[in-house]
Formats: structure tokens, C-alpha cells, sequence
């Protein structure tokens, strides 16, 4: 009965808990991105699976293959499902370990230890089974200051899952965005190829004639080496994101050569991007969730170094039997109990605590830092993706109109040398600056693109929660 008065001391004192309790901190005051343009964005709130506003199929498949099969996902959601686990084994702190124990032991004594006796009586046999239980009263808080850590570590570790998700489509969206812009370059330049073929043949056929020059020959066929040249490179850099892709959907580099080699024009870009109400760009970020809640882990854990300040208690038992042979191994004479209440005291070594206290201090502090950092910079990206992608649509307006000026250029200045009235070295001048044009605009397309799905990561908003 005298034990179980311990029991409203316990619930009296559990309600200690030492170290500061959590605050999360207050997100910036909601204001509209100073980039957001009105002719450019809407209020309206953040599409869902934006890559499918591109009317794509190909491009769908590859993303919801990514999220079945990707490494780094599945890399962030086995650490996410370890932290659960932590998490399970921190809650276990809170009741008591139970443990079964059982022996059986046989003993001889030598002659001079048992001198009088005979040697069958220096042969002893023992047998025992129980059960014991430790359980730490935790008076000042410590274990649950554990467990908060660790639940606090476990969220964040799912909000790391869904930012891996984030990083993973957009880089997967943006390789496959650049791969469409190269095969449009390496169009243009085996266009420009072709059309620079029937100018080298119109010249050397007028050179056969006897009314061309060996210099237009020369200089038709290094206008058109310098164009053939451009494509290597080109199939170079678009076999390099064709392997890339693959790996972000899982598989070997080369699997995906076959779906991909065919080109397929460059997604339609958008008029205008949802990217919801001020204010809840920093509600939907998973890598500010992440940072806030590892600040909480942190602020916890100071309460976990603060506890070892404080005596910690420890209440044992143990309910067993034992006895010389198995058939009194559980009569009422071969009973045995124990409780006992123990106290572990670091107090003179308190040095070692408070410094193990200014460490959990400086890793909340540094974790703040962090969280005010990474605020910051989610901010940062969504103006500069907005600044990119209004440039690049600006840019690209302009060399629309250029690559049109430069393809009529190039049609007259041809008709006109094909009657005399100019030499054939303006027709270079002029293919040669269509071709520049009309890759700037592939280029200006592919920049474009890139930057929308910039934007679409740097917003973070209405991506399916997969795991």
C-alpha cells in the first residue's frame, strides 16, 4: 500500500517538464511578390500536377514513373520511415521495459571447498525464472523532451519527402523541357544545313557554268561545314539529358533512348501563372516546414540536456522463482520479489551538463538561423523565377520577329542572287544570320519553358502527396 502513495507524487510531478517549451516562429507579414506582375500571374490558387497543363502524355508518364521508382525518393522516404521508428521506440521510454528472464545452472564444488562432503553432494543444481521491469519516473521531463525531439524530427523528415518530390519533378520537368529546346536546335541547324546544300550546288553549278567564282565555292561550302559542325555537339548534349531522365525515373541511362528520340515540339508556354495569394508561398514550402520543425527538435533538446541537472529516478522490480529442481521451481516457498527505487544524481558533474546545455543552445540557435535563412531564400527564388520567366517571354516576343525578319532576308537575298543583282557573299551573310536567329529563338523558347517550371518549383504549390 506504502508503494502506491508513490503514484500521486508521480502524476503531481509529471506535469514538470524543464527546458523552454516551443514557439514556432512568426512567417513574415503577407505581402504580394514585388515581381508579380499583373498581365503575368493570377490569385488564383497553385495548379495541381502542373506538368500536365503542357499537354504532354509522354512527359506524364516519365514524372508519375519518377515518383514510383526515383532513388532519392525512395532514399527520403526509408529516412522517413526510420524517423517513424525512432519515434515508436522514444514513445516505449514512457512505460516501463518489461523483460522475461529464466537459467538453469549445475555447480560442482571441489573437495577443499566442501571438505565433509561426499562427492555427489558437491554437485549443486539451481533453476530460476522472472520477470523484470525498469521504469524511469520522469519527474523533470527528459523523456518527453525525447519523444517531442523525435516526433518533432519525424515530421520534418516527411516534409523532406515532399520537398525531394518537388526537387525531383521540377529537375525531371526541366531536363525533359531542355531536351525538346536541343531537338529543336539540331532542327534548325539540319534545316539550315539542307537549304545551305542547295545554295553550295546552285553555286558550284554556276561555277560549272562559268559564271561563278571559285571564292563562292569556297565560302558556300565552310558556311555549311560550320553549320554541319553544330550538330554533334547538339546530339551530344540531347543523348546526355536522354540518360539523365532515365536515371530520374529509375532505370539504366540508356532505357529511354528509344521512347525519346523522336522530337516532340517544346511545351505551349502559359499566359498566365496561378501561383495563389500572398502569403501562402511560405505555408507551402516542405523545405521551410522541414526547418521549423527541426528548430522544435532542437528547442526539445535542451530540455533533454537541461533534465540532467535534476536527480533522475528509477523504480525496479522484479517477480521470479527459483529452487534446486524443476518440480519446486514454482512452489509457493520458491518465490522472490524485488523493488527498489533508485536515483542517479549527476549534480557533481554539472560542469559536464551545462556544457552538454550550451550545445543543445547553440544548435537551436543555429537551427533558427537556418529557418530564418530558408525563408529567405524561398522568397528570393519566387522573385527571381518570376523576374526570369517575364524576361524570358519579353525576350522571346523579340526574336520571334527577328527570326521572321532574317527568314524573309535570307529568301531575297537568294531570289536576288539567283538574277545577278548581288553577290553571293550576301547570301552567306544572310543564312548565316538566319540560322543564328532562328536557334536564338529555339534557345528563347527553351529558356522560357525552363524558367515556367522555375517558377512552378520555386512556388512549391499543389504537388501530390505521393509517400
Amino acid at each position: 500500500m506504502r508503494h502506491l502513495m508513490l503514484l500521486p507524487l508521480t502524476l503531481a510531478l509529471a506535469a514538470c517538464a524543464v527546458g523552454p517549451d516551443y514557439r514556432a516562429p512568426a512567417l513574415p507579414e503577407a505581402a504580394a511578390l514585388v515581381r508579380a506582375e499583373a498581365g503575368l500571374v493570377t490569385p488564383e490558387a497553385v495548379e495541381r500536377d502542373f506538368w500536365r497543363s503542357f499537354d504532354d502524355a509522354l512527359l506524364s508518364e516519365l514524372v508519375e514513373e519518377a515518383f514510383d521508382s526515383n532513388h532519392d525518393l525512395r532514399i527520403a522516404l526509408a529516412r522517413h520511415d526510420r524517423s517513424l521508428a525512432l519515434l515508436r521506440q522514444s514513445r516505449r521510454d514512457l512505460a516501463p521495459s518489461v523483460t522475461g528472464q529464466a537459467g538453469a545452472a549445475h555447480q560442482r564444488a571441489s573437495a577443499d571447498q566442501m571438505p565433509q562432503a561426499t562427492r555427489s553432494q558437491r554437485d549443486v543444481e539451481s533453476y530460476d525464472a522472472g520477470a523484470a521491469a525498469l521504469w524511469e519516473l520522469d519527474f523533470f521531463g527528459r523523456v518527453r523532451r525525447s519523444v517531442e525531439a523525435q516526433q518533432a524530427e519525424a515530421e520534418a523528415s516527411a516534409a523532406d519527402v515532399r520537398a525531394m518530390q518537388v526537387v525531383v519533378v521540377g529537375e525531371l520537368v526541366d531536363q525533359y523541357v531542355r531536351l525538346r529546346g536541343l531537338q529543336e536546335q539540331l532542327r534548325v541547324a539540319q534545316a539550315n544545313a539542307d537549304n545551305q546544300r542547295e545554295s553550295l550546288t546552285l553555286v558550284e553549278s554556276r561555277l560549272e557554268a562559268g559564271r561563278g567564282t571559285e571564292f563562292d565555292s569556297v565560302r558556300a561550302r565552310a558556311q555549311l561545314q560550320s553549320t554541319l559542325s553544330r550538330i554533334p555537339a547538339l546530339e551530344g548534349e540531347i543523348a546526355a539529358i536522354v540518360h539523365r531522365l532515365a536515371v530520374l525515373t529509375g532505370r539504366e541511362p540508356g532505357a529511354l533512348i528509344a521512347r525519346l528520340e523522336a522530337p516532340a515540339a517544346l511545351p505551349a508556354l502559359h499566359e498566365k501563372v496561378a501561383i495563389g495569394l500572398s502569403g501562402e508561398l511560405l505555408r507551402r514550402r516542405p523545405d521551410i516546414a522541414a526547418a521549423e520543425r527541426r528548430l522544435h527538435a532542437a528547442t526539445a533538446s535542451i530540455g533533454v540536456a537541461t533534465a540532467d541537472l535534476y536527480p533522475r529516478f528509477t523504480l525496479s522490480g522484479l517477480l521470479g522463482t527459483q529452487s534446486a529442481s524443476t518440480g519446486d521451481l514454482f512452489g509457493r516457498d520458491s518465490e522472490t520479489r524485488l523493488l527498489a527505487l533508485g536515483v542517479d544524481w549527476s549534480f557533481l558533474d554539472s560542469g559536464r551538463v551545462r556544457a552538454r546545455m550550451a550545445a543543445a543552445d547553440a544548435d537551436a540557435e543555429a537551427n533558427l538561423a537556418r529557418y530564418e535563412q530558408t525563408v529567405l531564400q524561398a522568397l528570393e527564388e519566387a522573385e527571381t523565377a518570376l523576374a526570369r520567366y517575364a524576361q524570358a517571354l519579353r525576350e522571346r516576343e523579340h526574336l520571334v520577329e527577328a527570326a521572321e525578319a532574317s527568314a524573309e532576308a535570307a529568301r531575297q537575298a537568294r531570289e536576288r542572287f539567283e538574277v545577278g543583282v548581288i553577290d553571293f557573299l550576301e547570301v552567306i551573310d544572310a543564312e548565316r544570320s538566319l540560322l543564328e536567329a532562328e536557334d536564338s529563338l529555339a534557345r528563347s523558347h527553351t529558356r522560357s519553358a525552363t524558367a515556367l517550371v522555375g517558377l512552378y518549383r520555386a512556388l512549391a504549390g499543389g504537388w501530390p502527396q505521393r509517400a
